[in-house]
């Protein structure tokens, strides 16, 4: 079994018995995809909701309207089909909390929208998602069956 390790906005894809971890989920989220019958997953670390508001946008698994449509592409090389693929989500948490925040730096929940629009977009269910609140996450996504282990300070482990 091979873990395939995913930084800020990287993705991987893998199959059978190999597992994909992204460490320290803040306002970033990890997109999670998988296809059951070729058992193949796929993982995005989604740093900010959309490319066209930023000067740098060469990284397109930076963003969700450029990331979660190549992770997409990347599952379909090696096997994996769109219409059987289902999501799940961790991250988007709001890190530093201040009365005054507006929306611009509500960065968390702005990448869960723009990650929910993508799938909606592509057709793909989310079937599970842990987002949101005030706490860092780590996930890893194992390929030999789709669960997703998300680690927190807050709630230690769980697999959803």
């Amino acid at each position: 079994m091979t873990q395939h390790k995913v930084g800020i906005a990287e993705a991987a894809v893998c199959d059978k018995n190999d597992t994909i971890i992204t460490i320290g989920l803040g306002s970033c989220i990890g997109v999670c995809l998988y296809d059951s019958t070729k058992k193949i997953a796929g993982m995005v670390h989604i740093m900010l909701p959309d490319s066209t508001n930023s000067r740098n946008n060469t990284n397109r698994f930076k963003f969700a309207d450029t990331g979660v449509p190549d992770l997409i592409t990347n599952m379909e090389k090696i096997g994996a089909s769109k219409l059987r693929m289902v999501a799940k989500i961790a991250g988007g948490a709001q890190m530093f909390s201040s009365s005054n925040t507006s929306d611009i730096m509500k960065i968390g929940e702005r990448n869960i929208e723009a990650v929910k629009q993508q799938l909606k977009n592509s057709g793909i269910k989310l079937i599970a998602e842990d987002t949101g609140d005030n706490f860092g996450r780590t996930i890893e996504l194992f390929a030999e069956d789709g669960s997703l282990t998300v680690k927190s300070i807050k709630f230690g482990k769980k697999v959803i």
